[in-house]
């Protein structure tokens, strides 16, 4: 850190951590009263307290027998001889007898007298000998002590007499203190003082003392000093941190904030960065102030530069190499830049730096600073980093290092980042279409609204026609994220009518592949709105199923596929087909909505290994391409699958995922699905007031007029209400999705079965008849789709709503079709429903083995509700079972349940490993599950969460926690 003891001394501060150091100085003058003549040298860097060292030195008890003489140098006497000596042994000169010895000394000391004289001139030594012997009588009366403060600012003549002096000092009472900033030499290397004081300190009775900054114990010590009230540990460690331990700066931040009523608490802790910040960028300034210009001009150049450019500081500053690295070596010194680097110490240092130079100098030095790094072959990025620090761009070789660092921004995954790049090239060329298209790319996944006004301003009807399909295109797939999708369709609609009329019969393959990505994204587009679903479909069933080998044939495939499992007579294998040929290639570069559409489909055709891994592959997208949007909305799909799948833990884990991403955009209150996954999967965790209250939160602007949303969302609050106790209210709930589904010509039974959930909830209420009608009805639509899930939710359907044996009989039905599924939890609903109704005719045996079956799969799916109802039933029939809860290990599996125990008894990984016979890379995976399906972040969590007996305790066998090479 940096002092300018002319507009802030702190040399009157109380002396604080430097008990050692004074230590040191007295054990020197006690030798030295004792014959043993020597010097030290106090260095440091600027505001460590050497001057406030010095005067508690000198007016300690050490001195009290010795004869003090002391001075200071000054920066604008460097270059008069004798100067220093002239403060230092003025006065006892004055006082010695007037014999001749003294006369000469005298006169020698007289300003002018010795001017321009090199050491060795007669004259020069003729007064070096007059001196000593003045000197020399001092010292045989008493001991002497000689201090110069600020000894890097000295003139030669008066160091080359001190070394006279020391050389000559044998058994005589004699001490020498110095005191010199540690960038001193730096700044008088080559002058003839410098090499003068290099031999002083070199000399064999010199001790250098090296002052070190203030420990954090240190600074505690000099808060109490300042502030009564007892400080809080915060408030110490923030000062100790802005002032690097530096006495000067901390006695000026301390007594600034004591000014402005801040005390030493939390509360003042928190006032500490501004007030730093503000202390040090006056004392950088200062210090800048009070060097020579080569020093702030290379300081300006690394702050412009920043540490990746700081190589190019020397033509920036243009100063010589050596010269860059004597002022980096002061500014390091001075603290200001960290030890061994180019990097300024905060933010506030950098800023004071920059401060001082007018509006007009550093738009210049900015300028030169991209040219140079453009010229040196720095990356774009690096380049355009300077670029857009500039008021404008100014020059015409900036656009294309713009444009060249927005492509690599996009390829490392950045998009905001390239987003600020187009946005300066879109200020030079505001009419350019391909910079339109490439910025609201960017800016699609965070800022939809945005991306859809960059669009509409491109698609002016002066635009060539495949240009614009291309954009239009663009346009309906970010409507979608901005869901605006009704904005897109008749503007998708004229430029497919214009595409036609311009490419003929037979267009070109390039053509024909923009054709077909125009009529991709309007099934897309028209797809999730309500208003416009049936017109989709219609305008689907009348297109040519295309083969697939092109991107936008994969994507027009997707959009296919799911217009056609929403049919009348729908058939999986018609649909399931287009989604697999959507997906089929890894290595063919798809489209977003190949792999949603298709995931969707396979999903639902219970293809579930197929469509997780086309999620999956959304999910590899997204995150490496930061498409935070498509990310969410790829969570929350992958959620629903897996909620359907019984993977409860996992589900839950995504849908929280999604909506903490969702909830951090500004487009997260128009996404509804996130938290439409959360609630279903809360529901069977038993959460259903929770999950009420998340369905609540949506806004029915965003919830009712997409297909996608509103019927989940009249599903997810109808099985709400029933956990809740309303089955009426479930009733309704359910009733009207059935119609609404019906009056948008959505039909597929597996697709939301809220006939299946209003048929169950019927029969509880005692209206069998009614009951009957629905479960027929969802059995002719689960016919006609065929998957054995669907075709168990039918038999379920209709045996709650049969008495007798024949509705235990389709029960049975319903157990063995949903056992031969992938849907668990439903399995395990089936069961109980069986078990309660054989309990019900008293066969306690049949229910306990249904019973025990649907406890034992709600369990190990997570669906805590189910495996309570199942639990309470077995109790009722005779049966036993432990009690269910929600532990958070209720969550893992079992292997999951061992490392996350071992983990959370501080095994490493490689332990882990050896100790459960897999590779470490399975560890990580199964640690990786076990934070998301905990919404922890680190390893440090698991113990204070798996608070269970046997986890937190867990250890490594000991054999398996040596490495290979110790056993």
């Amino acid at each position: 850190m940096v002092q300018d003891r002319s507009t802030t001394s702190c040399a009157d501060s109380t002396l604080v951590g430097r008990a050692d150091d004074i230590g040191a100085l007295d054990r020197l003058a006690r030798e030295a009263r004792w014959g043993k003549a020597g010097s030290v040298v106090v260095t440091g860097p600027a505001g460590v307290g050497k001057s406030a060292l010095l005067h508690a030195f000198l007016d300690g008890d050490a001195c009290r027998h010795a004869k003090v003489l002391r001075g200071t140098c000054e920066e604008t006497t460097a270059g008069d001889s004798l100067y220093a000596l002239r403060a230092l042994l003025g006065p006892a000169v004055r006082d010695a007898s007037r014999d001749d010895t003294a006369c000469r000394a005298l006169l020698a000391l007289t300003p002018g007298a010795l001017a321009d004289d090199p050491p060795h001139a007669p004259a020069v030594q003729r007064a070096f000998h007059d001196l000593y012997r003045l000197a020399a009588d001092e010292l045989s009366r008493h001991p002497l002590v000689l201090a110069l403060d600020d000894v890097h600012h000295c003139d030669e003549l008066s160091l080359r007499w001190l070394d006279f002096l020391l050389r000559r000092a044998d058994g005589l009472p004699l001490l020498v203190v110095l005191t010199r900033q540690a960038e001193g030499t730096v700044l008088s290397r080559g002058a003839p003082a410098h090499r003068a004081l290099a031999d002083l300190t070199a000399h064999r009775r010199t001790t250098m003392l090296r002052l070190l900054p203030l420990t954090e114990t240190d600074v505690a010590e000099a808060v109490r000093r300042v502030f009564p009230a007892p400080a809080a540990p915060v408030f110490v460690s923030r000062a100790w941190a802005v002032t690097a331990g530096n006495p000067c700066l901390l006695d000026h931040l301390l007594r600034e904030l004591r000014a402005e009523g801040a005390g030493s608490g939390v509360v003042g802790a928190d006032r500490i960065p501004e007030v730093g910040g503000r202390v040090l960028a006056h004392w950088t300034r200062t210090f800048l102030d009070r060097r020579p210009a080569w020093v702030g001009e290379v300081a300006r150049a690394v702050a412009v530069l920043g540490e990746q450019g700081a190589d190019l500081a020397g033509p920036l500053a243009a100063v010589p190499a050596d010269v860059v690295e004597d002022a980096l070596t002061v500014l390091r010194g001075a603290g200001l830049l960290l030890p061994g680097g180019r990097h300024f110490t905060d933010g506030s240092v950098r800023a004071a730096v920059l401060a001082t130079l007018d509006t007009h100098t550093l738009v210049c030095l900015r300028t030169r600073a991209a040219l140079l790094l453009s010229d040196a072959g720095r990356p774009a990025e690096e380049v355009a980093g300077h670029i857009l620090e500039l008021p404008s761009v100014s020059e015409p070789w900036m656009p294309g290092v713009l444009r060249e660092a927005a492509v690599r921004a996009g390829k490392r995954g950045a998009p905001e980042a390239a987003a600020r790049y187009l946005y300066r090239v879109l200020e030079v060329d505001p009419g350019s279409v391909e910079v339109r298209a490439r910025l609201a790319g960017a800016l699609a996944e965070t800022d939809p609204p945005a991306a859809m006004g960059l669009l509409r301003g491109a698609l002016a009807p002066s635009v060539d026609i495949r240009t614009r399909a291309r954009i239009a295109a663009q346009f309906g797939t970010t409507c979608l994220a901005a869901r605006e999708g009704s904005a897109a369709l008749g503007m998708l609609e004229e430029v497919l009518d214009a595409l036609d009329a311009e490419l003929g019969p037979d267009p070109l393959p390039a053509d024909r592949e923009l054709r077909t990505l125009v009529e991709s994204v309007l099934l897309i587009v028209g797809a999730h709105s309500r208003s416009t679903f049936a017109g989709a479909r219609k305008r689907a069933a009348g297109m040519a199923v295309p083969e697939g080998d092109t991107p936008a044939q994969r994507q027009k495939l997707g959009a296919m596929a799911v217009l056609r499992v929403f049919d009348d007579e729908a058939d999986p294998e018609p649909a399931v087909q287009c989604a697999l040929r959507a997906v089929r290639s890894p290595q063919l570069p798809l489209k977003n909505w190949s792999l949603i559409n298709s995931g969707f489909v396979l999903a639902l055709a219970d293809r579930t290994d197929d469509a997780l891994r086309a999620l999956d592959r959304l999910l590899r997208h997204g995150r490496e391409n930061s498409a935070v949007w498509t990310y969410s909305l790829a969570l929350s799909i992958r959620a629903l699958v897996l909620h359907g799948l019984g993977s409860l833990p996992d589900a839950l884990a995504d849908a929280r995922r999604a909506v903490q991403i969702s909830e951090a955009e500004q487009w997260g209150e128009t996404v509804a699905l996130p938290r439409l996954a959360l609630a279903g999967v809360l529901v069977d965790r038993g959460e259903a007031a929770r999950a009420e209250k998340l369905l609540a939160g949506i806004d029915p602007v965003w919830r009712d007029q997409y297909v996608w949303s509103f019927y989940r969302y009249l599903m997810a609050h109808g099985r709400a209400r029933h956990a809740l106790g309303d089955p009426e209210g479930a009733l309704a709930l359910f009733l009207e999705c059935g119609r609404s589904l019906e009056e948008a010509e959505v039909r597929n039974a597996l697709y939301l079965p809220w006939w299946a959930e209003a048929a169950c909830v019927l029969a509880e209420l005692g209206r069998a008849e009614e009951a009957r009608d629905l479960a027929a009805h969802g059995t002719r639509l689960a016919r006609r789709w065929g998957t054995p899930r669907v075709l168990g939710l039918a038999a379920l359907a209709r045996g709650v709503a049969t008495p007798g044996e024949k509705g235990v009989a389709l029960l049975g039905e319903a157990v063995q079709a949903l056992a031969a599924s992938p849907a668990r939890v439903e399995h395990a609903r089936a069961e109980l429903v069986l078990g309660q109704t054989l309990l019900a005719a008293d066969d306690r045996r049949g229910a306990r083995e249904h019973l025990r079956a649907a406890a034992d799969l709600a369990q190990r799916c997570g669906a805590l509700t189910l495996g309570q109802n199942a639990r309470g039933a077995l109790l009722a029939a005779g049966g036993r079972m432990r009690k269910m809860t929600g532990s958070p290990l209720d969550l893992l599996t079992s292997m999951e349940r061992k490392v996350a125990g071992l983990a959370a008894g501080g095994a490493r990984n490689r332990s882990i490993a050896q100790s459960l016979h897999v590779s470490v890379r399975t560890v990580e995976m199964h640690l990786t599950n076990v934070y998301r399906k905990l919404a922890i972040t680190e390893r440090a969590q698991l113990a204070a969460v798996l608070r269970t007996p046997g986890v937190r305790g867990a250890r490594v066998p000991r054999q398996a926690s040596r490495t290979r090479g110790q056993r």
